[in-house]
């Protein structure tokens, strides 16, 4: 069972750099718990942004093996996505805290300030690698066989603004890799997995094309100090035309999707509100007004994972016996 990275870490994952005048310094911040500031570190309260998708996945497999909600591999599924999300944004907080000490937007992280020390948040980060592991390995063998595989995109992703102009498509492939665990963790085979790679697409896309906006924020920074991103290389405006495109693919994976599965008018329902939610978010972000990025974040794609599940588990309740 494999896991991605939390929308939410795009404010994280995206290019992050500040010019050479900002503070030499980030204050300090005030004494917490060391259990309490890792949790803050990873924002583990927004695992839930990472689940709708994974969960879509592994409801629909179950309703293709055997119609029947199995809750066991629902809380293992949970367990598994946790622990993969909570390492990927450790690991990525400590690969890239030098580079958020000098951004004046990333300059009060815990890893910056002190408020977490390295060694802790590389222990954090190998506990919940193991629980990861565990998680996949009580799922099945072939889980257990891939996870590892599951893990190169989380770890490779903070690298990635080192080397390539593109590592939103890294961050892509990080995010696909959930729903397509989901389905592998309830089937446990690779046969019939492909409505599963398609959902994994459509989220992979999503995220990515979201990542192109956010990183248009940091577009003449990272020129300055040489960290890549596809604005910094190709402008502006270059990104938000691919950011539409990728999601114009997107919304065609998640129509492919709900035919292949065979959903109901409850997802189509959700579909046409997705589609307003991916119009609003490329009408409010332009090349010259960025001022709306997080607005776009937090009202758009958060509204996108949210409605979009919540219609196709209704749709899925009344397929499904949900009992024990």
């Amino acid at each position: 069972m494999a896991a991605s990275t939390d929308p939410h870490d795009l404010a994280v994952s995206a290019p992050d750099s500040s010019p050479s005048s900002a503070p030499a310094g980030p204050a300090r911040a005030r004494p917490r718990g060391r259990v309490r500031a890792f949790l803050d570190l990873v924002a583990i309260e927004h695992s839930v942004f990472a689940l709708p998708f994974a969960y879509l996945s592994a409801l629909t497999a179950m309703r293709v093996d055997g119609g029947r909600v199995r809750w066991g591999d629902l809380l293992l599924i949970t367990v598994a996505m946790v622990g993969a999300r909570t390492f990927a944004m450790a690991a990525n907080r400590i690969l890239d805290r030098r580079i958020d000490a000098r951004n004046p937007r990333t300059a009060n992280r815990e890893l910056v300030t002190g408020a977490v020390s390295v060694r802790t948040a590389w222990t954090g980060a190998a506990v919940a690698l193991a629980v990861f592991l565990a998680a996949a390995a009580l799922l099945n063998p072939l889980c257990l066989a891939l996870a590892p595989l599951a893990v190169v995109p989380l770890v490779v992703y903070p690298y990635g603004k080192r080397f390539t102009n593109w590592p939103h498509a890294i961050l892509a492939v990080a995010q696909a890799v959930g729903p397509v665990g989901a389905w592998l963790a309830v089937t446990g085979t690779f046969a019939g997995s492909w409505p599963a790679w398609l959902l994994g697409a459509a989220v992979g896309l999503w995220i990515g094309g979201f990542d192109l906006i956010y990183a248009c924020q940091d577009a003449e920074v990272d020129r300055q100090i040489g960290v890549h991103s596809v604005p910094a290389r190709y402008g502006l405006r270059f990104a938000l035309h691919a950011s539409t495109a990728a999601h114009v693919v997107t919304f065609a994976l998640f129509i492919c999707f709900g035919g292949l599965v065979g959903f109901g008018w409850l997802w189509w329902i959700g579909l046409a509100l997705t589609a307003v939610a991916f119009g609003y978010q490329h009408l409010v972000v332009t090349p010259a007004d960025l001022s709306k990025v997080n607005r776009a974040f937090f009202t758009a794609n958060g509204f996108v994972g949210i409605a979009l599940f919540a219609f196709a588990l209704l749709d899925l309740v009344i397929r499904l016996n949900l009992g024990p």
